[in-house]
């Protein structure tokens, strides 16, 4: 489970990122950006934080729930988005810091505080205004990070609800536009919607496959 022990070898306060979204083929990457302070988290919330991977999506939101009602107090957080287009445009590690690079921007933090150190779950090292740390499966090790984990989770997963409403075939609600085959089959009924990222290579090739088909019909009718 994870802990203060990271926070408390640093002088000062510290900020934790995560980010959602990697993996999917449709949607947004978000990265959360959290500053805990220690001494007013409540016990009982402390040790149900946790790698949001190990959470059931109710127990995710509860805690996100407690976490927002302790924002100005206890959390201080922010979300940072990248959009399909900007993750096409560049690549997805890059993406991956943009948002992280965003969230640590959008932080609300009254003059008294100001981060000394950010510690951030995997390889990445986004460039921030203060020094960063990166930690594989540090979403295990840091509260800081796993907070972070929880708040993008929580929130890309909405955002993929919302979506989902908009384009009901592809079953993002349930699987949060991840390559399950349920989402697979879809893409291939009903093809590529404005939400998918067209460099990931399953979408890739559907392009590709739709785009000789084309040419194909085009060359049958002269």
């Amino acid at each position: 489970m994870p802990d203060f022990s990271l926070e408390k070898a640093c002088s000062g306060y510290v900020t934790g990122f995560d980010e959602a979204g990697c993996g999917p083929w449709a949607g947004p990457l978000v990265a959360g950006a959290v500053l805990l302070i220690q001494e007013k988290l409540p016990q009982d919330l402390a040790c149900q934080i946790n790698d949001s991977k190990k959470l059931t999506s109710l127990k995710r939101e509860k805690i996100f729930n407690h976490l927002m009602n302790l924002e100005g107090e206890a959390c201080f957080s922010a979300m940072g988005i990248c959009s399909v287009n900007e993750i096409d445009a560049s690549n997805i590690r890059k993406a991956a810091m943009c948002a992280m690079e965003r969230a640590s921007r959008a932080l609300k933090l009254p003059f008294s505080i100001t981060p000394c150190l950010g510690l951030v779950d995997g390889t990445l090292k986004p460039e921030l205004s203060y020094p960063v740390r990166s930690l594989i499966k540090g979403d295990t090790l840091s509260l800081s990070i796993a907070a972070a984990s929880i708040i993008a989770k929580v929130t890309r997963d909405q955002i993929m609800k919302d979506l989902s409403v908009l384009h009901p075939e592809y079953g993002w609600e349930r699987n949060a536009g991840y390559g399950t085959a349920y989402h697979r089959q879809a893409l291939t009924r009903y093809g590529v919607t404005p939400h998918h990222r067209k460099t990931f290579a399953p979408v890739a090739r559907l392009l590709i496959d739709e785009k000789s088909k084309l040419t194909i019909v085009k060359s049958s009718q002269v």
